[in-house]
């Protein structure tokens, strides 16, 4: 493969760090942790069945690579690192250019999911991504979809100013249990 961009073409300016942690954009090295990461926490996201090696470069060669050239597109998506470690990903998805909103969207490695190191990973995330999508990208709103079994994202949302916007009850089957669905939204204005 041809060299991996450092940023979307279109926005040069989307690192930012804090600490020892670092926000940059999306890298072809981050393939297989995030594949990895997304199997084992598959019944939280909104993925139908497991990724293989091949579904996850085809992926990022395919549909990620491509929208980093884009003038404005559909994703915009980060590494989160901390010590030059990738621990978790996550970024900007359902992008609505015109209304200048995009969803949150971030998932951690399965061996940070301890509440206090979750809860400041997530933090930290929120904190980083909310000042780039309304410092760098012009947003106005940012939005989240987080299904009721996930108190500690709600309460961490809910406490760094997103407001609950909706319910909708028995939205996502986990196993054999329906769960309903939260929408949050955060305006930047």
């Amino acid at each position: 493969m041809t060299s991996w961009p450092h940023s979307y073409r279109h926005f040069q300016d989307l690192e930012t760090s804090v600490g020892n942690h670092l926000l940059r954009p999306i890298a072809w090295e981050d393939r297989e942790p995030i594949r990895l990461w997304r199997n084992d926490q598959i019944h939280v996201l909104r993925q139908a069945q497991p990724l293989t090696t091949s579904d996850q470069d085809r992926y990022f060669t395919d549909v990620v690579r491509p929208q980093m050239a884009m003038p404005q597109p559909p994703q915009v998506l980060w590494g989160l690192l901390e010590d030059d470690r990738l621990i978790g990903y996550g970024g900007l998805v359902h992008i609505q250019w015109a209304d200048s909103r995009g969803e949150v969207s971030f998932l951690t490695d399965p061996a940070r999911l301890d509440p206090a190191t979750f809860a400041f990973d997530w933090r930290t995330f929120l904190a980083m991504l909310t000042a780039i999508a309304s410092s760098r990208l012009g947003f106005h709103k940012l939005t989240t979809e987080t299904y009721e079994i996930r108190e500690e994202v709600i309460d961490i949302l809910e406490s760094t100013g997103f407001q609950r916007e909706g319910i909708h009850p028995d939205h996502h089957r986990i196993g054999d249990r329906w769960v309903a669905s939260l929408s949050h939204g955060l305006l930047l204005d």
